[in-house]
C-alpha cells in the first residue's frame, strides 16, 4: 500500500491548538470482519494488531485522571477485542459516555449474538457506518451482502429501542461518498436516508453524519492508482472553509492507537504523525498532562475536515453545502 504522507506534508493549512480535552478516541485494533474500500485504517479479517491488556488497563485511569467525559471506541471492529465489554462497563461505571464506532454487520457475526443487547444494557451510543441507503452502492463499497446484514442489524437495534423517539438509546449513521467527491449537504441527505429507510425497512435513527473520505491508507492508495489523488486534494483545498476551524474534532480530542501512543486525531494516527512533545507521547503520559494549549500537527489531509460543510467524527461542522 502506497504511503500518502509525502504527498501531504507540504501544506498551507493554518496552525491550530488544542483548546480542551473531553474525548478520548481509542483504536482497539485493526481486526475487522469487513474490508471496505473507503477504510482509512486498512482494517480487515487478517489484521492481527490488537491492544494488549496492560495498555487497555490504562484507559479507565486516564479517563479519571483527566476528567474525560467521552470514550470513543473504534477499530477495525472494536467489538472484536476480547476486552471490549469489560472496558465499556468500566467506563460506564465512571459515568463516562461511551461511543461504539460500529460497522453494523458485526452484530450478526458468530459469537456476537448478545452484542446488541449488551450495548443497550450499558447505554452505549452506536455510530454505525452505512455509506448509502441503496443496496448496490453499499455492497460495492463494503462487499457483497453487507447491505442486507446492515439492515438486519439496524432492525435489531431498533427493536431494543435504539433510534426510537423518546428513547435514550442513540443510533447515528455515517455516510461516506463512493469516490473522490465531497458529501452532499448533511441535512438534505439525512432527510433522504430517513425517508428511504423508514419506507422500505421501517428503520429509525437519530442523526446522519456525512463524512469526507480521507486521502490516506486504503482510500489514498485507491486515489493514487486511479491517478485522482491530486485532483481530490485540489477539490478539498478549493472548498476550504475557515468557519470549520472552530469546531474541528482535534481541538477537544486525543486519539490513541492500539499500542497506546497518542495522536491529535485518528487520521494523524494512520499517517504516524504523533502528538507533539518529547519522545513519542503515550497513554501513561496522559496520566500526568492533558496537552491543552499544545500545537496540533497539520498536513494536507486536514483539508478533508474543513472542506465545504466540514467533516468530523460528529458529522458536518456547519449547515452550508459544499461551495
Amino acid at each position: 500500500m502506497r504511503d500518502t504522507l509525502p504527498l501531504l506534508e507540504q501544506t498551507d493549512f493554518p496552525p491550530i491548538r488544542r483548546e480542551r480535552l473531553d474525548t478520548l478516541q481509542v483504536n482497539l485494533g485493526y481486526r475487522c470482519n469487513m474490508k471496505c474500500v473507503h477504510c482509512h485504517v486498512a482494517a480487515g479479517p487478517h489484521r492481527t494488531e490488537m491492544m494488549d491488556e496492560q495498555t487497555l488497563a490504562l484507559i479507565p485511569r486516564v479517563l479519571q485522571a483527566r476528567g474525560i467525559t467521552t470514550l470513543d471506541l473504534t477499530g477495525g471492529a472494536p467489538e472484536l477485542h476480547s476486552g471490549f465489554r469489560h472496558l465499556v462497563r468500566q467506563a460506564r461505571a465512571l459515568g463516562v459516555r461511551v461511543i461504539d464506532r460500529c460497522n453494523l454487520t458485526i452484530l450478526l457475526e458468530p459469537g456476537q449474538e448478545t452484542l446488541a443487547a449488551f450495548l443497550a444494557e450499558n447505554q452505549v451510543e452506536v455510530v454505525a457506518s452505512l455509506p448509502c441507503y441503496a443496496m448496490e452502492n453499499v455492497d460495492r463499497q463494503r462487499g457483497k451482502g453487507s447491505f442486507d446484514k446492515s439492515i438486519l442489524a439496524q432492525q435489531q437495534l431498533n427493536r431494543l429501542g435504539y433510534g426510537k423517539p423518546g428513547s435514550d438509546l442513540v443510533l447515528n449513521l455515517v455516510y461516506n461518498p463512493q469516490g473522490p467527491s465531497l458529501p452532499p449537504p448533511q441535512a438534505e441527505l439525512e432527510a433522504a436516508y430517513r425517508h428511504q429507510l423508514k419506507r422500505h425497512f421501517d428503520i429509525e435513527f437519530n442523526q446522519l453524519f456525512a463524512l469526507a473520505n480521507m486521502p490516506i491508507k486504503r482510500f489514498g492508495d485507491y486515489l493514487i492508482s486511479k491517478r485522482q489523488f491530486h485532483d481530490y486534494m485540489t477539490l478539498l483545498q478549493d472548498n476550504f472553509s475557515a468557519d470549520n476551524l472552530t469546531n474541528v474534532m482535534c481541538k477537544s480530542l486525543i486519539s490513541v492507537d492500539w499500542q497506546g501512543y497518542l495522536y491529535d486525531c485518528d487520521f494523524n494516527q494512520q499517517l504516524e504523525l504523533p502528538l507533539a512533545g518529547e519522545g513519542r507521547p503515550h497513554l501513561e503520559d496522559l496520566l500526568q498532562q492533558d496537552y491543552v494549549g499544545c500545537a496540533i500537527r497539520v498536513a494536507g489531509h486536514c483539508h478533508g475536515c474543513t472542506a465545504g460543510q466540514g467533516s468530523s467524527c460528529g458529522g458536518a461542522l456547519h449547515d452550508e453545502g459544499p461551495a
